[in-house]
Protein backbone atom coordinates (compact mmCIF):
# COMPACT_ATOMS: atom_id res chain seq x y z
CA UNK A 1 0.00 0.00 0.00
CA UNK A 2 1.06 3.66 -0.70
CA UNK A 3 0.75 5.81 2.37
CA UNK A 4 1.48 9.53 3.10
CA UNK A 5 2.56 9.72 7.13
CA UNK A 6 1.78 13.52 7.84
CA UNK A 7 4.74 13.99 10.53
CA UNK A 8 6.43 11.35 9.08
CA UNK A 9 10.11 12.70 10.58
CA UNK A 10 9.38 12.56 14.11
CA UNK A 11 9.99 10.09 16.57
CA UNK A 12 6.61 7.70 16.39
CA UNK A 13 6.13 8.69 12.67
CA UNK A 14 9.63 7.75 11.41
CA UNK A 15 9.69 4.75 13.34
CA UNK A 16 6.42 3.81 11.73
CA UNK A 17 7.62 4.30 8.34
CA UNK A 18 10.42 2.36 8.35
CA UNK A 19 8.10 -0.67 9.86
CA UNK A 20 6.20 -0.82 7.35
CA UNK A 21 9.01 -0.21 4.34
CA UNK A 22 10.25 -2.95 6.32
CA UNK A 23 6.90 -5.15 5.81
CA UNK A 24 6.37 -4.47 2.09
CA UNK A 25 4.54 -1.26 1.80
CA UNK A 26 5.55 1.91 0.45
CA UNK A 27 5.64 5.24 2.58
CA UNK A 28 6.24 8.83 2.66
CA UNK A 29 7.17 11.53 5.11
CA UNK A 30 5.25 14.91 4.93
CA UNK A 31 6.82 16.87 7.64
CA UNK A 32 7.69 20.31 8.37
CA UNK A 33 10.90 19.66 10.26
CA UNK A 34 9.90 21.40 13.31
CA UNK A 35 10.42 18.42 15.44
CA UNK A 36 11.12 16.05 12.89
CA UNK A 37 14.65 14.35 11.67
CA UNK A 38 15.50 13.84 8.48
CA UNK A 39 18.21 11.00 9.06
CA UNK A 40 15.08 8.83 10.58
CA UNK A 41 13.73 9.29 7.14
CA UNK A 42 15.41 6.65 5.21
CA UNK A 43 15.67 6.41 1.15
CA UNK A 44 14.95 9.68 0.19
CA UNK A 45 11.01 9.13 1.53
CA UNK A 46 10.79 12.62 2.75
CA UNK A 47 8.43 15.43 1.56
CA UNK A 48 9.10 19.14 3.37
CA UNK A 49 5.67 20.73 4.23
CA UNK A 50 3.30 22.26 6.59
CA UNK A 51 -0.09 20.27 6.85
CA UNK A 52 -1.45 23.78 7.12
CA UNK A 53 -0.72 24.36 2.93
CA UNK A 54 -3.26 22.64 2.00
CA UNK A 55 -2.86 22.84 -1.71
CA UNK A 56 0.64 21.47 -1.37
CA UNK A 57 -0.33 18.79 0.72
CA UNK A 58 -2.74 17.40 -1.83
CA UNK A 59 0.01 17.52 -4.23
CA UNK A 60 2.09 15.55 -2.33
CA UNK A 61 -0.56 12.60 -1.83
CA UNK A 62 -1.22 12.82 -5.28
CA UNK A 63 2.27 12.69 -6.58
CA UNK A 64 3.05 10.15 -4.01
CA UNK A 65 -0.31 7.43 -4.87
CA UNK A 66 -1.32 7.43 -1.72
CA UNK A 67 -3.90 5.08 -1.12
CA UNK A 68 -4.08 6.15 2.85
CA UNK A 69 -3.07 8.70 5.23
CA UNK A 70 -1.42 8.42 8.49
CA UNK A 71 -1.51 11.33 10.18
CA UNK A 72 0.59 12.03 13.38
CA UNK A 73 1.87 15.74 12.74
CA UNK A 74 0.57 17.78 15.79
CA UNK A 75 2.23 19.79 18.62
CA UNK A 76 2.48 17.43 21.83
CA UNK A 77 3.84 19.10 25.06
CA UNK A 78 1.50 19.41 27.60
CA UNK A 79 2.86 22.10 29.17
CA UNK A 80 3.12 23.93 26.43
CA UNK A 81 -0.52 23.60 25.73
CA UNK A 82 -1.39 25.02 29.03
CA UNK A 83 0.43 28.39 28.24
CA UNK A 84 -0.21 28.38 23.99
CA UNK A 85 -3.69 27.25 23.87
CA UNK A 86 -3.99 29.35 20.37
CA UNK A 87 -1.22 27.09 18.84
CA UNK A 88 -2.25 24.13 20.02
CA UNK A 89 -5.85 24.57 18.37
CA UNK A 90 -4.19 25.98 15.56
CA UNK A 91 -1.79 23.19 14.48
CA UNK A 92 -4.13 20.03 15.83
CA UNK A 93 -7.10 20.60 14.89
CA UNK A 94 -7.07 23.25 11.67
CA UNK A 95 -3.75 21.30 11.08
CA UNK A 96 -6.30 17.96 11.20
CA UNK A 97 -9.19 19.54 8.98
CA UNK A 98 -6.63 20.75 6.27
CA UNK A 99 -5.02 17.19 6.02
CA UNK A 100 -8.60 15.73 5.29
CA UNK A 101 -9.41 18.72 2.87
CA UNK A 102 -6.02 17.47 0.97
CA UNK A 103 -7.58 14.15 1.21
CA UNK A 104 -10.62 15.27 -0.07
CA UNK A 105 -9.05 17.01 -3.00
CA UNK A 106 -6.59 13.79 -3.51
CA UNK A 107 -9.59 11.25 -3.66
CA UNK A 108 -7.82 9.39 -0.23
CA UNK A 109 -10.52 7.91 1.39
CA UNK A 110 -8.45 6.47 4.56
CA UNK A 111 -6.81 7.99 7.34
CA UNK A 112 -5.28 6.62 10.46
CA UNK A 113 -5.22 9.53 13.29
CA UNK A 114 -2.48 9.50 16.38
CA UNK A 115 -4.45 9.96 19.39
CA UNK A 116 -3.45 10.04 23.08
CA UNK A 117 -4.40 8.50 26.27
CA UNK A 118 -4.99 12.32 27.24
CA UNK A 119 -8.21 12.55 25.69
CA UNK A 120 -9.03 10.21 28.80
CA UNK A 121 -10.67 11.43 32.18
CA UNK A 122 -8.22 11.66 34.86
CA UNK A 123 -8.76 9.09 37.37
CA UNK A 124 -10.83 7.01 35.62
CA UNK A 125 -10.49 3.46 36.76
CA UNK A 126 -7.87 1.42 35.27
CA UNK A 127 -6.88 -0.15 32.65
CA UNK A 128 -8.46 2.34 30.62
CA UNK A 129 -10.52 1.21 27.78
CA UNK A 130 -12.43 2.02 24.81
CA UNK A 131 -15.49 3.01 26.39
CA UNK A 132 -13.42 4.88 29.40
CA UNK A 133 -15.12 8.75 29.76
CA UNK A 134 -13.35 11.49 27.40
CA UNK A 135 -13.05 14.76 29.52
CA UNK A 136 -9.26 15.81 28.82
CA UNK A 137 -7.56 18.23 31.65
CA UNK A 138 -4.97 19.69 29.01
CA UNK A 139 -5.62 21.82 25.29
CA UNK A 140 -3.05 19.34 23.89
CA UNK A 141 -5.67 16.67 25.12
CA UNK A 142 -8.62 18.85 24.34
CA UNK A 143 -7.49 19.39 20.54
CA UNK A 144 -6.84 16.06 19.98
CA UNK A 145 -10.21 15.09 21.33
CA UNK A 146 -11.37 17.62 18.74
CA UNK A 147 -9.17 16.40 15.79
CA UNK A 148 -10.70 12.72 16.63
CA UNK A 149 -14.39 14.54 16.26
CA UNK A 150 -13.53 15.82 12.79
CA UNK A 151 -12.28 13.46 11.59
CA UNK A 152 -14.99 11.21 12.41
CA UNK A 153 -17.38 14.07 10.82
CA UNK A 154 -15.62 13.75 7.24
CA UNK A 155 -15.19 10.32 7.62
CA UNK A 156 -19.70 9.57 8.36
CA UNK A 157 -19.73 13.09 5.36
CA UNK A 158 -17.69 11.73 2.78
CA UNK A 159 -17.47 7.66 3.18
CA UNK A 160 -13.76 7.47 4.75
CA UNK A 161 -12.65 4.84 6.66
CA UNK A 162 -11.06 5.86 10.18
CA UNK A 163 -9.00 4.16 12.60
CA UNK A 164 -8.34 6.58 15.75
CA UNK A 165 -5.35 5.05 17.66
CA UNK A 166 -5.01 6.08 21.28
CA UNK A 167 -1.37 5.69 22.24
CA UNK A 168 -0.33 5.38 25.49
CA UNK A 169 3.70 6.15 26.68
CA UNK A 170 5.43 5.55 22.99
CA UNK A 171 8.97 4.49 24.10
CA UNK A 172 12.29 2.52 23.02
CA UNK A 173 14.57 3.09 19.64
CA UNK A 174 14.76 0.63 16.96
CA UNK A 175 16.42 -2.55 18.16
CA UNK A 176 19.38 -2.74 15.34
CA UNK A 177 20.44 0.71 17.79
CA UNK A 178 20.40 2.98 14.33
CA UNK A 179 17.30 5.33 15.29
CA UNK A 180 16.28 6.69 18.55
CA UNK A 181 14.68 9.11 20.17
CA UNK A 182 15.78 12.64 19.90
CA UNK A 183 12.95 16.16 20.35
CA UNK A 184 14.30 19.47 19.82
CA UNK A 185 12.68 20.08 23.03
CA UNK A 186 12.46 16.34 25.13
CA UNK A 187 10.02 15.90 27.41
CA UNK A 188 9.63 12.36 27.48
CA UNK A 189 11.04 10.45 30.37
CA UNK A 190 13.23 7.54 29.04
CA UNK A 191 15.15 10.47 26.63
CA UNK A 192 15.48 12.67 29.46
CA UNK A 193 17.21 9.70 31.97
CA UNK A 194 19.60 8.72 29.70
CA UNK A 195 20.62 12.14 28.34
CA UNK A 196 21.82 12.65 31.87
CA UNK A 197 23.70 9.25 31.86
CA UNK A 198 25.67 10.21 28.51
CA UNK A 199 26.55 13.77 30.03
CA UNK A 200 23.97 15.89 27.70
CA UNK A 201 22.09 17.44 30.63
CA UNK A 202 23.80 17.45 34.01
CA UNK A 203 20.58 15.63 35.73
CA UNK A 204 16.59 14.69 35.18
CA UNK A 205 13.98 16.17 37.13
CA UNK A 206 11.32 13.62 38.73
CA UNK A 207 8.38 15.40 38.93
CA UNK A 208 6.18 14.08 42.04
CA UNK A 209 6.94 11.64 44.82
CA UNK A 210 3.79 11.45 47.04
CA UNK A 211 1.07 10.22 44.24
CA UNK A 212 -0.91 6.91 45.82
CA UNK A 213 1.08 4.60 43.69
CA UNK A 214 3.50 2.01 45.16
CA UNK A 215 6.51 4.26 45.49
CA UNK A 216 4.68 7.44 45.28
CA UNK A 217 5.87 8.36 41.75
CA UNK A 218 3.54 8.44 38.77
CA UNK A 219 2.29 5.27 36.86
CA UNK A 220 2.60 4.74 32.85
CA UNK A 221 2.34 2.32 30.23
CA UNK A 222 4.97 2.60 28.01
CA UNK A 223 4.49 1.05 24.14
CA UNK A 224 7.45 0.32 22.40
CA UNK A 225 7.43 2.16 18.94
CA UNK A 226 7.77 -1.55 17.20
CA UNK A 227 4.69 -2.81 19.24
CA UNK A 228 3.70 1.17 17.88
CA UNK A 229 4.14 0.41 14.50
CA UNK A 230 3.06 -3.16 14.30
CA UNK A 231 -0.13 -1.91 15.60
CA UNK A 232 -0.16 0.61 12.55
CA UNK A 233 0.40 -2.19 10.18
CA UNK A 234 -2.15 -4.18 11.40
CA UNK A 235 -4.78 -1.09 11.15
CA UNK A 236 -4.36 0.33 7.51
CA UNK A 237 -4.14 -2.97 6.22
CA UNK A 238 -8.05 -4.09 8.04
CA UNK A 239 -9.44 -0.37 7.22
CA UNK A 240 -11.59 0.01 4.34
CA UNK A 241 -13.83 3.00 3.34
CA UNK A 242 -16.82 3.97 5.25
CA UNK A 243 -15.72 1.98 8.66
CA UNK A 244 -15.02 3.54 11.91
CA UNK A 245 -12.40 2.23 14.36
CA UNK A 246 -10.85 2.64 17.76
CA UNK A 247 -8.06 1.09 19.66
CA UNK A 248 -6.15 1.84 22.65
CA UNK A 249 -2.72 1.09 22.36
CA UNK A 250 -0.99 0.21 25.44
CA UNK A 251 1.07 -3.12 27.33
CA UNK A 252 -1.31 -3.13 29.91
CA UNK A 253 1.88 -2.95 32.30
CA UNK A 254 1.95 -0.47 34.73
CA UNK A 255 5.14 1.04 35.80
CA UNK A 256 6.61 3.75 38.31
CA UNK A 257 8.27 6.84 36.96
CA UNK A 258 11.33 5.59 39.76
CA UNK A 259 11.26 2.16 38.20
CA UNK A 260 11.96 3.86 34.94
CA UNK A 261 14.89 5.44 36.47
CA UNK A 262 15.95 2.14 38.27
CA UNK A 263 15.69 0.29 34.31
CA UNK A 264 17.75 3.16 32.94
CA UNK A 265 20.67 2.65 35.65
CA UNK A 266 20.86 -0.69 35.02
CA UNK A 267 21.17 -0.62 31.03
CA UNK A 268 23.63 2.09 31.65
CA UNK A 269 25.63 0.67 34.78
CA UNK A 270 25.99 3.61 36.70
CA UNK A 271 23.89 5.70 38.77
CA UNK A 272 22.36 8.70 36.96
CA UNK A 273 21.99 12.18 38.25
CA UNK A 274 18.65 13.30 39.33
CA UNK A 275 16.36 15.57 41.23
CA UNK A 276 12.75 15.05 42.90
CA UNK A 277 10.81 17.97 42.43
CA UNK A 278 6.76 18.50 42.93
CA UNK A 279 4.16 17.43 40.92
CA UNK A 280 3.34 19.28 37.78
CA UNK A 281 0.31 20.71 36.70
CA UNK A 282 -1.73 17.84 33.97
CA UNK A 283 0.06 14.97 35.36
CA UNK A 284 -2.79 12.42 37.07
CA UNK A 285 -1.51 9.39 39.04
CA UNK A 286 -1.56 6.70 37.12
CA UNK A 287 -2.70 6.07 33.18
CA UNK A 288 -2.44 1.81 31.93
CA UNK A 289 -4.38 0.57 28.96
CA UNK A 290 -6.68 -2.42 28.34
CA UNK A 291 -5.56 -3.17 24.32
CA UNK A 292 -7.90 -6.36 24.39
CA UNK A 293 -9.99 -5.01 21.48
CA UNK A 294 -6.86 -4.54 19.05
CA UNK A 295 -5.53 -7.12 20.29
CA UNK A 296 -8.78 -9.83 19.65
CA UNK A 297 -9.66 -8.09 16.74
CA UNK A 298 -6.56 -7.45 14.33
CA UNK A 299 -4.35 -9.93 16.26
CA UNK A 300 -1.83 -6.99 17.74
CA UNK A 301 0.98 -9.11 20.03
CA UNK A 302 3.27 -6.84 21.22
CA UNK A 303 6.67 -7.89 22.16
CA UNK A 304 8.21 -5.23 24.55
CA UNK A 305 6.17 -5.57 28.21
CA UNK A 306 9.25 -5.83 29.90
CA UNK A 307 10.31 -2.16 30.88
CA UNK A 308 14.10 -3.22 31.04
CA UNK A 309 13.41 -4.51 27.40
CA UNK A 310 12.44 -0.99 26.36
CA UNK A 311 15.23 0.58 28.07
CA UNK A 312 17.83 -1.47 26.96
CA UNK A 313 16.92 -0.48 23.42
CA UNK A 314 17.30 3.61 24.06
CA UNK A 315 20.01 3.12 26.00
CA UNK A 316 22.21 1.59 22.78
CA UNK A 317 20.83 4.63 20.85
CA UNK A 318 21.46 6.80 23.09
CA UNK A 319 24.86 5.31 24.41
CA UNK A 320 26.12 5.06 20.87
CA UNK A 321 24.77 8.76 19.16
CA UNK A 322 25.09 10.83 22.88
CA UNK A 323 24.48 14.36 20.88
CA UNK A 324 21.06 12.67 19.30
CA UNK A 325 20.60 13.44 15.64
CA UNK A 326 23.55 16.11 16.16
CA UNK A 327 21.18 19.27 16.86
CA UNK A 328 21.96 22.21 19.07
CA UNK A 329 23.06 20.76 22.06
CA UNK A 330 20.43 20.52 24.92
CA UNK A 331 20.09 23.68 27.13
CA UNK A 332 20.24 22.37 30.91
Amino acid sequence: MRILLTGGAGYVGSACLRWLIKHGHEPVAFDNLSEGNPPAVPDDRLIVGDILDTDPLAQAMRDSGAEAVMHFAALALVSDSINEPDRYWQNNLMGTRSVLEAMRQAEVNRILFSSTCATYAFGAEMPITEETPQKPQTPYGTTKLAAENIIRDYARAFGFGCTLLRYFNASGADPDGQFGEDHTHETHLIPLILQAAVGRRDKVTLYGTDWPTPDGTCVRDFVHTDDLAQAHQLAIEALQPGEDRLYNIGTGVGTTVMQVLKACEKAAGRPIPHELADRRPGDPATLVASSARIRHELGWDPQYTDINKTVATAWKWHNANPDGYAKDPVQN
